[in-house]
């Protein structure tokens, strides 16, 4: 699984397509992920983060 956030490890979530008629097909979500320039390990990277995670903080973004 490629898209995966960095920090948190949410990835792709699967469900079902539940029509008028009750019928049920197997669909999947993506995670709301976005490329950030920040501070991972000590050193300047790009990488996928989640919303949530740039949101609350979690990623200190470099300029």
């Amino acid at each position: 699984m490629a898209r995966v956030c960095k920090i948190c490890g949410k990835g792709r979530s699967t469900g079902m397509k539940v029509s008028h008629a009750n019928n049920k097909t197997k669909r999947s979500w993506r995670a709301n992920l976005k490329t950030v320039r920040g501070n991972f390990d000590g050193s300047v990277k790009r990488q996928l983060v989640c919303t949530d995670c740039i949101h609350s903080g979690r990623v200190q973004k470099v300029a």
